[in-house]
């Protein structure tokens, strides 16, 4: 019998990794004759989340800068320089396999929306790279992976509003491939959040209507959006952020900008629930997570803000103060890694 176990945690192994000791399991003859872990904390085998790490990135803005910088998630203050953009462009959304960030789509000046993909290596400041492209250009779109593949849904450009799903193994460079399609073709303004399997979008502007629909797909197998649930408020431009099982909707705007914070339990459909308020009320900011901190940063209040905040994902509550961006930014995409 064997147990793979992917980024992991152990807690209370005594001399694990010492004089070419590894893990080492026992038979438990009082219990069925189970299999244990050898001196270890079980509880403390938990998978950490798939784009996890320390480190999260603001990307662009929507006046076409290219500046990227970052934050170390578990410290509180402000941001750090990065690199910049292959092309500087705002409302889009990143994503990443933990160590590789992937930043797909923008607004472009002529409102036809970019369709380019670059990306970074997280760990190594500098600037952004050619990835390949989307199927389609467009802006407004929504990012999320299951630590292996990226997808980019949704969007919309000066003439249309798309219900496309796309998809890149994010270890590889190259053009993204459709994945199959939300549920509606005018909605727009989504967001998204994932666990290690599914994928969750949320939210947008369908037609003239703010929308409250919650969808998600399995992201390791391309098809259509199905149903979840529903929000507590239909809103637009929202942000979301994930621990391993639960996804966070920040702010967006309906007919004022919003301060409300939703949660779902992401494995479990259902309608989301208040999770508390963001500090000052707005929506196009960028968000990520660590898996225990979710952060939301800029965003647009009556200008752009340079605001950033956290929460403690598994605790109900509102955001605390983290620090600030360098300036004022709305329609920033975010990622994290290491």
């Amino acid at each position: 019998m064997t147990r793979k176990i992917s980024h992991s945690l152990i807690n209370g192994r005594t001399g694990a990794g010492t004089a070419g000791q590894g893990l080492k399991v026992e038979w438990d003859s009082t219990n069925d004759g189970e299999l244990h872990w050898m001196d270890v904390d079980e509880s403390s085998l938990e998978a950490g989340p798939p784009w996890y790490g320390g480190r999260g990135v603001f990307a662009g803005q929507s006046n076409s800068i290219t500046t990227i910088e970052y934050i170390t998630i578990a410290s509180p203050g402000n941001y750090t320089d990065f690199g910049d953009l292959t092309v500087g462009r705002g409302n889009f959304d990143g994503c990443s396999n933990g160590s590789r960030g992937v930043f797909g789509g923008g607004y472009n000046t002529n409102d036809t929306g970019y369709n380019t993909i670059d990306y970074i290596t997280i760990s190594t400041p500098g600037n952004a790279t050619d990835f390949g492209d989307l199927t389609t250009g467009r802006y407004a779109t929504a990012s999320c992976s299951d630590g292996t593949t990226g997808i980019f849904a949704s969007g919309a450009s000066s003439s249309s509003r798309y219900d496309i799903i796309d998809y890149v193994t994010i270890a590889t460079t190259g053009n993204a491939t459709d994945f199959g399609n939300t549920s509606s073709s005018t909605r727009q303004g989504i967001t998204a959040c994932s666990d290690s399997s599914r994928g969750v979008f949320g939210g947008g502007k369908d037609g003239s209507q703010h929308s409250d629909v919650i969808e998600y797909v399995t992201i390791s197998t391309p098809g259509n959006a199905t149903d979840f649930g529903n929000l507590t408020l239909a809103r637009k431009y929202m942000r979301a952020c994930s621990s391993i099982t639960r996804g966070l909707f920040w702010g967006g705007s309906n007919s004022a900008k919003s301060n409300i914070i939703d949660y779902i339990t992401i494995q479990t459909t259902g309608n989301a629930t208040d999770f508390g308020d963001i500090t000052v009320a707005r929506d196009q900011g960028a968000s990520f997570s660590d898996g225990t901190y979710g952060v939301y940063g800029g965003g647009e209040v009556a200008a752009p803000s340079n605001i950033i905040e956290y929460v403690t994902i598994a605790t109900l509550g509102n955001g605390t103060d983290f620090g600030d961006l360098s300036s004022g930014r709305n329609g920033a995409a975010g990622l994290s890694g290491d």
